[in-house]
């Protein structure tokens, strides 16, 4: 639904999504498995994640398109900056999944690149804490809360 309210603003939004709820790479690495192949079903997760958004968007009538940093035919679209930024002007939501496409990068990595590459005015992290920490107060306790960012 805020989606909806910010196109119906005539936002232009692009959404890079996660896919640390079905599989997390470095974890998996954690676990003994090879750290690229992780990394590999973590970017499948995240284009999982973007299907789904997508076809909730859609549900809810606004126009979404999904594009992959890897090449998945027939499911999404590859992603290209220029045609994100095109997709962007026309009103329609993109979809960012797939990471960077290359392992041992983070979906935050991917959202600033892509935050760059589209010439975004703003990046927005929207994460289950509430706020920048000295570490993942998720994981630390003693985790202290900055007042202010520059």
């Amino acid at each position: 639904q805020e989606v909806k309210e910010l196109v119906e603003l005539g936002v232009q939004v692009g959404v890079v999504i996660g896919g640390g709820n079905l599989f997390r790479g470095a974890g998996l690495a954690e676990a003994g498995m090879n750290r690229v192949v992780g990394d590999h079903m973590g970017m499948l997760a995240t284009v999982m994640n973007g299907l789904a958004m997508r076809d909730a968007l859609h549900r809810a009538y606004v126009n979404a398109r999904v594009m992959s940093a890897i090449p998945l035919k027939g499911v999404c679209d590859d992603y290209n900056w220029a045609d994100a930024i095109r997709e962007l002007r026309q009103g329609r939501v993109v979809i960012f999944s797939a990471g960077t496409g290359n392992p041992f990068f983070t979906t935050d990595s991917a959202a600033c690149l892509r935050g760059i590459e589209i010439e975004a005015d703003v990046v927005l992290k929207a994460t289950k804490v509430d706020g920048v920490f000295t570490a993942d107060p998720v994981a630390n306790p003693d985790a202290e809360l900055y007042d202010k960012l520059s």
